[in-house]
This record gives structure tokens, C-alpha cells and sequence, in this order.
């Protein structure tokens, strides 16, 4: 059932309880939790959190962790399952589930009693009417209860019109059910952002402060740079948190307390759309951001010659270009922005791919951050390849992150971060090179091959969205098929320490990119049960999946003649 009041209906039911939270491992759904956190904490309401990784983590945390519990709210996860189903919980037990997975299971939606939905109802407006879905079973037994006086009589109302009526109706209404729920769910897409949900909870309570602000602009960030919602979508989010940000952040340049030891800054401005430029150098964040990287086509030495030619033409000596972005010249520094616009066209590039309007923030006298950096410090600590701590660890690493004070655990999290987007270069470079990205008809697929030196980045679901949509578009920037942006692509990589197993993502097609909505899912599972491949859709996102690797070849087969 969707929470229309999430005070009274939601805050004030936990109110004195005890609750268990679970968050899923994503940066949206960790900046929400810091914010309800935040409210708990508030109002001394005891919690306990878990992060779970996908529905066997959900189901083993629910277990150990819901003795005595009668309130758990989920964090990024489970709006897609039949959650009373799955866990079959105490009659007792309430859901409150914060997610901006979709389609919403329409048993989630009309649970009126067990499950409370946070959510926006504009993402909701296209779940099936409940009675298109769910059916009285007492209106088909109906006059099948009346008594009989003989076996004539039996007989007699077996062939009764009215019965035989009944059951073709029912036969009808399953048939037109089991379509209404297929075009319901063969799409997963992705609505407002659980962060911006959990701040005007805080907003709404007059709890909201400018940190809280910063987290919502962070989580809002993180499903545009995961290629989860489209740019319009993410620009009315932006606009909603622009306001938010003008009243917390109110005084005018020129008093002298506005940067502080003590205050956080937030500014709203057209951002350069390059990978945290102000960490690097300009030139490695050109080369290392999937527009600039794909427009210059900079794994070739053509490429690399037209990216020199287009700095020359900007002015900015190549000296400048290739030291730290903080210690070029102040002058060209803040004159970058405007001579890249200056100069774009000539070049094949546009404002979007240019700039973004987002945030950055200021604490005390330190170096800007910018809201997509921090994204992927984050993703970059909650996907960590140290062998040596656990999930749970990277997930607090994550949230020390989001500390404003804790800068030495950022800048880490900041190189770990461009390890990544190294590794994701190399490796586009590598598929390209080798000429491994295929075309199966339908849609166009590639493998990374095992023994990579980068595998343990490849086989996290973050960093693995990231390598499919580089891989996809670096393939229709030097593709000269008409076809290649209207293909999708599915990416395998081998699982870090699990022989015999492989990551595999769908992502959809560059000419969808206004809707962002993925039809792998549906087709993954029908392509899996036709096989009986050994697959393993653990992950909330149902595009993603694990696979033996002996089953690809059957797999595929099944899944190039399903969509042709």
C-alpha cells in the first residue's frame, strides 16, 4: 500500500519501536540510510542496520536480525518481490519499503496491511487495477455450493449455462491477467531516488539541515551516473533540490563567515561533465570520461592527435593539461569551462555532453567536490577489492566517506576510484583493439576474458554497468553500422575467486537513453528456464544475473532466438 502521509504513517508508527533496517549496496540507498539514520538518532529510536548484497543476504539478515522486530524498512530493495511471500514474516511485522526499483510488485502495492510503500505515486501510476489482477475466489464458487438432491442433479449443474458461463469468464480474466502482468513487468526502470524520498520525510519534519541536503543531491547524482534515470528525470530532481539548497545556503558571497572552519557550502552550477577533473589532471579526466573518451575516440593515436589539437585550439598549453587540475594556472583554471564550450562544436560535441547543471560543496577551506566524484569515491569503497575486509566493512568505509570532516578517507576512496576508470579504459581498449564485440543480430555481446588483471574490478555490478554503457558507446562511436545505437549490449566477466562462474548485465540501447527502461530481465529468466541453463538472479537489479560459464554457449543461443 503507497504511504501517502510519510510522517504520520511511517515515522510516527516507529516511534518508540525498534527497528531493523536493510540497505542494499548501492550509493543512493547508503546516502538515504545516513538520513534516516540521522531522524532516528534525532529521536533516540533504537535501530539496527544491515547492508544486504542481494535476496539470499536479504533473506539470511531477516532471519538473524528479526527477533522481537515488528518494523523493517527497506532501503533500495525488495519493491520488485512479493516480500510477505519470499520471507513469510509474523502477522505482526510491518514493510516499509523505500526503493526506486521498478515495476512494484502488485502484492506489495495492495498489501494493505503488512507492506507501506515510500514512494512518489507519479512513479506509480502504471500498476495493473487491482481488480484487472486479483479476483474474489467466492465470486467463481457461487452457486457451485448449493446443495443437490441427486447424482442427476450433479450432472445437471456441471452443464449448467451459468457454471459453464462462470468458468469461461475466468478462463478469460486469467488469460487477460497473465497479459496485463507481463506488460506490466517485462520492463525494470528506476523512480525517484530513495535519498530524496527519505529528505523531504526530514524537510516535511523540519529536521533537514545542509548535510542532509548534500546527501539527497549525492543519492539523486548517483542514478544519473549509473545510467539508471534519464537526464529530464534527473534535471526535476535537481530543480526540487535547487530550492532546498537556496534556502540552506542563503548568505550572500560576501560575508566573511562563508567559508568557515565549520561550514559546508553548497553551490548549484553547470558542471563540467568530466570524471573528477578536480583530483586529476585534465587531460587524464578527458581521456578517462566515457563522452570526451568516446567523441575523441582516445584509445587511437588519430584520437589522442585530435584531442592535442582541440587543447592547442583552447589555448591551454599541454604542460598545464597534464599537471594536477588544482596547480594549473588560476586563469586557464577557471576559464576551461567557457573555452570548451567556445570550441565543442567543431569537435562533435554538445552542451550535454559538456556540462551537467548539479552541485558542488565547499567544507571550510578545502577543495571543491562535486556531487558525481563523490558518487564514485562511494561506489568505488562499496564495490572495494581488498581481500581482506568483508562487504560490511566497505559499507562503513563508504558511509565514513560521507563524514564532510573524514577528507584523508576520501581522497583514498578518490584513488581507488580512478584505478577504476583506468581499468574500464584498458579494458573498452582491449575489446576494441581485439575486435571482441559481436554482433548476435539482435543485440551485440562481449566477453571479458579470463586472468584479466582488472577482473576483480569487473565482477561488481556498479563497476560492471559503468564498463557496459563505455563499451557501448565507444562501439558506436567508431561503428559504421546505422544499426549500432539501436542495439543493446550484454557484457560477461568472470567472478573474482569463483571458478566456473560469470557476471553477466543487459543494458539497453543508446536510442532509448530518454527512458531507461531495460527488458533484460524478462528475457535473461525465459531464456535461462527454456535451457535449463544454472543461472542465479540473486541481484535486486534483475538484469544482472550469475551463470555457469559451460551454460553460455546454450544461453545465448536460447536468448538471440527469443528476441529476434
Amino acid at each position: 500500500m503507497l504511504v501517502k502521509d510519510l510522517k504520520r504513517e511511517f515515522y510516527d508508527a516507529i516511534q518508540h519501536q525498534r527497528v531493523l533496517i536493510l540497505v542494499a549496496f548501492d550509493v543512493d540507498a547508503l546516502c538515504a540510510c545516513k538520513i534516516l539514520q540521522y531522524l532516528l538518532q534525532c529521536d533516540h529510536i533504537l535501530y539496527t542496520i544491515v547492508p544486504v548484497s542481494g535476496r539470499e543476504d536479504l533473506e539470511k539478515a531477516f532471519v538473524e536480525n528479526s527477533e522481537g522486530i515488528q518494523h523493517v524498512i527497506m532501503i533500495n530493495c525488495c519493491a520488485t518481490i512479493d516480500i510477505v511471500e519470499m520471507l513469510q514474516p509474523e502477522e505482526n511485522v510491518c514493510f516499509y519499503i523505500c526503493d526506486s526499483h521498478r515495476p512494484v510488485d502488485v502484492h506489495n502495492m495492495y498489501n494493505a496491511v503488512q507492506v507501506k510503500l515510500l514512494m512518489k505515486s507519479d512513479d506509480l501510476s502504471s500498476v495493473p487495477e487491482y481488480d484487472e489482477v486479483f479476483r474474489d475466489e467466492s465470486d467463481d464458487s457461487g452457486n457451485d455450493s448449493d446443495g443437490s438432491d441427486s447424482e442427476g442433479g450433479e450432472k445437471r449443474r456441471r452443464f449448467d449455462d451459468e457454471a459453464i458461463l462462470r468458468r469461461q469468464e475466468r478462463r478469460k480474466w486469467e488469460e487477460n491477467r497473465n497479459k496485463v502482468l507481463f506488460d506490466y513487468s517485462k520492463f525494470t526502470s528506476y523512480g525517484t531516488s530513495a535519498s530524496l524520498i527519505m529528505f523531504e520525510l526530514a524537510w516535511k519534519m523540519s529536521k533537514d539541515t545542509n548535510d542532509l541536503v548534500w546527501l539527497a543531491i549525492i543519492g539523486v547524482t548517483d542514478q544519473y551516473v549509473h545510467f539508471k534515470t534519464p537526464r529530464d528525470k534527473y534535471m526535476e530532481d535537481v530543480m526540487a533540490l535547487q530550492s532546498h539548497v537556496s534556502r540552506h545556503n542563503h548568505r550572500g558571497e560576501d560575508d566573511e563567515n562563508i567559508l568557515s572552519v565549520n561550514c559546508l557550502r553548497i553551490v548549484f552550477d553547470e558542471e563540467l561533465q568530466l570524471s573528477l577533473y578536480r583530483h586529476w589532471s585534465l587531460f587524464e579526466s578527458l581521456c578517462h570520461s566515457i563522452t570526451t573518451a568516446c567523441r575523441f575516440r582516445v584509445w587511437t593515436l588519430k584520437g589522442q592527435k585530435r584531442l592535442h589539437e582541440f587543447l592547442a585550439e583552447m589555448g591551454m598549453p599541454l604542460t598545464q593539461c597534464k599537471q594536477q587540475f588544482a596547480a594549473m594556472d588560476s586563469n586557464l583554471r577557471t576559464s576551461v569551462k567557457g573555452m570548451m564550450q567556445e570550441h565543442m562544436t567543431k569537435y562533435g560535441l554538445t552542451m550535454q555532453d559538456i556540462v551537467l547543471p548539479s552541485f558542488s560543496a565547499q567544507y571550510g577551506y578545502k577543495t571543491k567536490l562535486c556531487a558525481a566524484d563523490v558518487v564514485l569515491a562511494c561506489a568505488a569503497v562499496l564495490e572495494g577489492v581488498d581481500r581482506n575486509k568483508s562487504s560490511t566493512d566497505n559499507f562503513l568505509d563508504a558511509q565514513d566517506i560521507l563524514h564532510r570532516s573524514n577528507t584523508e578517507a576520501l581522497e583514498k576512496a578518490v584513488g581507488l576510484a580512478k584505478r577504476q576508470l583506468t581499468a574500464l579504459v584498458t579494458q573498452v581498449q582491449t575489446f576494441l583493439d581485439m575486435h571482441q564485440i559481436i554482433s548476435a543480430g539482435p543485440f551485440l555481446y562481449v566477453f571479458v576474458q579470463e586472468g584479466n588483471a582488472d577482473m576483480k574490478f569487473f565482477c561488481q555490478p556498479q563497476c560492471l554497468i559503468r564498463l557496459a554503457r563505455f563499451t557501448l558507446e565507444a562501439h558506436c562511436s567508431v561503428s559504421r553500422s546505422k544499426r549500432a545505437p539501436s542495439l543493446p549490449l550484454v557484457l560477461g566477466a568472470p567472478m573474482a575467486g569463483d571458478q566456473g562462474n560469470m557476471l553477466v548485465i543487459g543494458i539497453p540501447p543508446l536510442d532509448t537513453d530518454d527512458e531507461r527502461k531495460n527488458f533484460f530481465g524478462k528475457a535473461f529468466e525465459q531464456a535461462a528456464s527454456t535451457t535449463s541453463s544454472r543461472v542465479r538472479q540473486d541481484s535486486f537489479d534483475s538484469f544482472i544475473m550469475e551463470m555457469k560459464t559451460e551454460d553460455r554457449s546454450k544461453f545465448f543461443d536460447a536468448l538471440i532466438s527469443l528476441l529476434q
